[in-house]
């Protein structure tokens, strides 16, 4: 029988690495590997599919040919497998060893997790523990791809493949600088906000999505200013007067108590939202994943 060469799992991940982060330097910097060695493994791949073109360059942009997105989707499910099997050999050591893989939106992951990772820790030690800190949209496709075992945001997609538990109540209110017009006024229309401009994040946050969600249900077209990645620019440009910001409570602790910051008295607001906690539905969970799943739903109170 002719001996057949097999693309190494190494081989795989760093394909797989590059076809989700859709760069080549980017699945560099998360292998912590240089840029040539990635180029380098995808090339050595190729080689043993006897030459078979896995991507094709268009520009400075690439795609995966029709024979990449085969090896990708079989691929994937390969190390899918394999992440079962290192599941099934953690059950069998319980909790002396194993590890825990997070995914979080960019609130959930500054403002609730660390908190109940900090009680995991204490409880588990030898755990290793990895917390990715990401926008929504990221999130959701750490969890689908089995980059993460368990995701805690505040929006979900509606499907029966993932189940979500409601985790912490999260609050939307509008905040602005001190010596903002509306300062101080009570029950202020929805309407009233249309003169404002807005400070938003980027699109894919779930705060975003709410925040656009929110007014258009009021017939209300925000004036978008700005859009910044993270609440604490936000917090900063709100508080320079630039604008003014729907944005989660939970993030606003220090700004309210040394007065930088308002929260201005709206109609309807503040809005309730949830974080959930999230897994695959057939998703085997680890020990460890259990563990931290048990003692977040324990800590919800």
């Amino acid at each position: 029988m002719e001996r057949v060469n097999y693309p190494t799992l190494h081989q795989l991940f760093i394909f797989i690495t590059v076809v989700e982060q859709r760069s080549f330097s980017k699945a560099a910097d998360v292998l912590y590997l240089s840029q040539p060695s990635v180029s380098m493994q995808v090339q050595k791949l190729e080689d043993t599919l006897r030459g078979v073109s896995l991507f094709e360059q268009t520009g400075r942009k690439f795609s995966l040919t029709e024979a990449g997105e085969e090896l990708y989707r079989y691929a994937r499910r390969i190390l899918n497998q394999m992440d079962e099997a290192m599941l099934v050999i953690e059950e069998l050591q319980g909790m002396d060893r194993g590890r825990l893989r997070i995914a979080a939106d960019t609130t959930a992951g500054v403002y609730v997790v660390p908190a109940i990772l900090g009680e995991f820790k204490r409880r588990y030690p030898q755990i290793k523990i990895s917390l990715q800190v990401v926008n929504r949209a990221s999130v959701q496709e750490q969890l689908f791809s089995h980059q993460a075992d368990l995701a805690v945001m505040g929006h979900t997609l509606e499907t029966p493949e993932l189940t979500a538990l409601p985790l912490r109540s999260n609050k939307l209110v509008v905040i602005a600088d001190p010596s903002h017009r509306l300062a101080g006024r009570k029950a202020i229309p929805v309407e009233e906000l249309g003169k404002e401009t807005f400070i938003v994040r980027e699109s894919g946050s779930g705060t975003r999505a709410s925040t656009e969600k929110i007014f258009a249900q009021h017939g209300v077209e925000i004036q978008i200013v700005m859009e910044l990645s993270n609440n604490g620019a936000i917090k900063q440009a709100v508080a320079a007067g630039i604008g003014v910001a729907v944005i989660s409570l939970a993030t606003l602790e220090l700004e309210l108590a040394s007065s930088k910051l308002i929260t201005l008295d709206v109609q309807g607001f503040p809005v309730e939202r949830q974080w959930y906690l999230a897994h695959l539905e057939r998703k085997r969970l680890s020990p460890p994943s259990r563990a931290f799943l048990d003692l977040a739903l324990s800590m919800r109170g």
